[in-house]
């Protein structure tokens, strides 16, 4: 008596498991090969921290709901290497702010239209520490 199974089967089953595997990957997520940056994504603050880059090039983007006219922001970065930007668009795409990383302190964003806002975070043979806050204003 023949109890093995056809290799048609054990095909089938190891094909399913890898399309099961790989379904939980996704080409949204905003992390990219090389940096892993901590997102706090809150009701009224966006907090963006990644340590210890090593000449990354690159662009990260990130939707935050602000439900005032303006933002708060504060960064305060030790760049080593290369540039790195923040630009802000309120809900109807106008850049609101943009400065570098390397600029250190505590800023506002000129006033906008509140709904989803859109931070953007482009690298260009960036090294160092990275980190910023964005507060709702009111």
């Amino acid at each position: 008596m023949n109890t093995r199974k056809p290799l048609s089967v054990i095909y089938v089953i190891v094909a399913f498991c890898t399309i099961f595997a790989l379904g939980g990957c996704s080409d949204s997520d905003p992390v990219a090969p090389g940096i892993e940056p901590e997102i706090i994504n809150g009701v009224q603050s966006f907090e963006f921290q990644v340590s210890a880059v090593q000449n990354y090039t690159g662009t990260l983007s990130y939707t935050w709901n602000n439900a005032g006219s303006f933002a708060a922001v504060d960064h305060s970065s030790a760049v080593s290497g290369g540039s790195a930007m923040l630009t802000i668009m309120d809900a109807t795409g106008a850049v609101v702010y943009s400065r570098s990383l390397s600029e250190d302190g505590s800023m506002a964003t000129a006033t906008g239209e509140a709904g989803d806002w859109v931070l953007t975070v482009t690298l260009s043979g960036t090294s160092g520490d990275l980190n910023f806050r964005a507060e709702e204003g009111t």
